[in-house]
C-alpha cells in the first residue's frame, strides 16, 4: 500500500478498501494533506479490480471534526485550500464505486459533509453529528443533505447548526444504522461484502445514476434507470455467452 501521512489504507476480504481517517492528535480534521490523500487513493482504487468497495472510518473515537482550522490561517495556503477542498469534494462524490461511511464517533462540519457524500452512512452509538460553523461564517453545504434527509430537516440542521445524536440520525434517516461502537467496522464491512454480491458492472452503472439523476425530473431520469439500464443488460447478457 502506499506510504500516506494522514490516512491509513487497507483491503479487506471480500475486495473491500478501507480509509481510515488518521490524525487523531488534531481530530482527525481534514488537513490540505489528508484531502490531497483521499483523493490520491480513490484515483487509484478507481479502476482497481482488487477494490469493488470502500469504507471510510475515523481513528479513535472520533471520526473528523471537519476542516483543519489552523491552515485557513495561513494565508499563503488559500490557494491550496480551494483547491484541495474542490478536488476532494468532487472525487469522493463521483466516485464510480460504493462508498460507505463508518462514522465511528462524531461528525463535525466538514466531517459531517463527507458522511453526506458517501452512499451509505451508518454509526457508532457514540457518533454524533452537527454544522456548527455556521456560527462562525461559515456557509453549510446543503444540496447533498438535502437529498437525504429531504428540504426542511436539512434546512433547520444547516441554519441552527444544532448537534444531532446517532438516534435522531437514524430517526430522520441520515443513517441506515446505528451500531454498538466495537462491531461498528465489521457490520460495515459485511455491509460491503453484501452489496460486492452484485457485478461489478452493475454497481459501477447504479452508482452513476444515483449522481446523474439527483435533481432530474421523472423523464429524464426514466431515461438513465430505465433505457440505459435496460441496454447495460443486454450487453452484459451478450458479454456472458
Amino acid at each position: 500500500m502506499e506510504n500516506f501521512h494522514t490516512i491509513d489504507t487497507q483491503v479487506h476480504s471480500g475486495a473491500i478498501g478501507v480509509i481510515t481517517l488518521n490524525r487523531p492528535e488534531k481530530r482527525n480534521a481534514l488537513s490540505i494533506l489528508m484531502r490531497r490523500e483521499i483523493s490520491f487513493c480513490l484515483a487509484k482504487w478507481r479502476d482497481d479490480d482488487q477494490v469493488a468497495s470502500v469504507v471510510i472510518t475515523g481513528a479513535g473515537s472520533l471520526f473528523c471534526a471537519g476542516f483543519d482550522l489552523d491552515e485557513f490561517r495561513q494565508t499563503e495556503r488559500h490557494d491550496e485550500l480551494f483547491e484541495s477542498s474542490s478536488r476532494y469534494h468532487r472525487d469522493l462524490w463521483h466516485f464510480p464505486k460504493p462508498v460507505i461511511a463508518a462514522v465511528n464517533g462524531p461528525a463535525v462540519g466538514g466531517g459531517a459533509d463527507l458522511v453526506s457524500l458517501c452512499d451509505i452512512r451508518i454509526c457508532s452509538e457514540s457518533a454524533w453529528f452537527g454544522h456548527p460553523e455556521v456560527k462562525y461564517g461559515a456557509p453549510v453545504m446543503f444540496t447533498p443533505l438535502r437529498w437525504i434527509v429531504g428540504d426542511g430537516i436539512a434546512r433547520e440542521l444547516c441554519l441552527t447548526g444544532r448537534r444531532i445524536d446517532a438516534q435522531e440520525a437514524y430517526r430522520i434517516g441520515f443513517v441506515s444504522k446505528v451500531e454498538e461502537d466495537d462491531k461498528l467496522l465489521e457490520s460495515a464491512l459485511q455491509m460491503a461484502r453484501s452489496i460486492c454480491e452484485a457485478p461489478a458492472a452493475t454497481l459501477r452503472f447504479t452508482k452513476q445514476f444515483f449522481t446523474r439523476n439527483a435533481g432530474r425530473g421523472f423523464e429524464e431520469s426514466f431515461e438513465i434507470e430505465q433505457d440505459e439500464a435496460f441496454r447495460q443488460i443486454i450487453l452484459n447478457m451478450m458479454s456472458n455467452k
